[in-house]
């Protein structure tokens, strides 16, 4: 018999708490929960293996709302039974509760870690939530002109659709989701996004050999903002140049380029830019 994983698990007999690596299953890739086996994998049996066959397919269909196949086995002359769960494409809950298989483990969902759940199960991304109170009129007007500047650069939206006002701009970049912007506007172009998003802010430090913490900085901002506060700081306090002469000009020369640094940052926080 195979070990315990991702998608099995053993028990040695049926509880109806059990329902809750069914919920795991089912919000996961999947699996199958074997009753009558030990967790080093040696069968011990159920007893009335027939009732159990009939009573937990419709104690998952009663509180989970879902379909299983229950499989009885046999092997050494001792019955045990096979619980196959599929994969749902929509959140199963238990008792109002969301558990997920996470190794061989079962996790209650909670905080952000449900919030990322259910969007993913409901095919949107985190930045793609719809935002209430967020309005056009707060967003910088100097924040899109600055990005109409670094797509013109990279050639990814056509200069018609740059020369679009900001609503129209911000409907081309598919902010909206009907009459509200999504989170990803404010992340972009409000100037103080950590209003709708919390945590929406950078954290730079400078750390000595034994991971001492020398000191730190906290940048702020919309995100484009939080480029040129970055590249400030890295430039000027937390990396070194080596300085050249040629003749009597100085020469300050980073480990690495200014444009190299730069186009780091800009492909880590947009997509958009090369």
């Amino acid at each position: 018999m195979n070990t315990e994983s991702q998608n099995i698990e053993f028990k040695e007999s049926w509880r109806d708490d059990y329902l809750k690596w069914i919920c795991g299953f089912a919000n996961a890739q999947g699996g199958i929960l074997y009753i009558g086996i030990k967790d080093n994998g040696d069968i011990c049996g159920v007893q009335d293996a027939q009732k159990l066959m009939e009573d937990i397919p419709n104690k998952i269909r009663d509180m989970l709302g879902i379909l299983v196949d229950v499989n009885k086995k046999e092997k050494e002359e001792k019955v045990y039974l096979e619980i196959v769960t599929e994969a749902y494409p929509y959140p199963i809950s238990y008792r109002g509760k969301y558990y997920q298989r996470s190794g061989s483990t079962n996790q209650e969902l909670k905080g952000a870690s449900l919030d990322r759940f259910m969007l993913r199960k409901q095919g949107k991304t985190w930045d793609g939530v719809p935002v209430p109170y967020l309005n056009e009129k707060d967003l910088d007007n100097a924040t899109f002109d600055l990005f109409r500047k670094y797509a013109k650069r990279s050639g990814r939206m056509e200069e018609a659709d740059l020369m679009d006002d900001n609503h129209g701009l911000l409907e081309k970049l598919r902010l909206y989701e009907g009459d509200y912007l999504k989170r990803a506007a404010a992340l972009l172009f409000h100037p103080d996004p950590e209003r709708y998003v919390t945590g929406a802010f950078v954290k730079i430090g400078f750390f000595r050999e034994g991971m001492d913490l020398v000191y730190q900085d906290e940048v702020h901002g919309n995100l484009f903002q939080q480029i040129v506060k970055l590249m400030d700081l890295l430039c000027t306090k937390y990396m070194k140049a080596i300085i050249t002469y040629e003749g009597i000009q100085r020469v300050e020369t980073l480990p690495v380029p200014r444009e190299a640094l730069r186009e780091a940052l800009l492909k880590s926080k947009f997509p958009l830019q090369s």
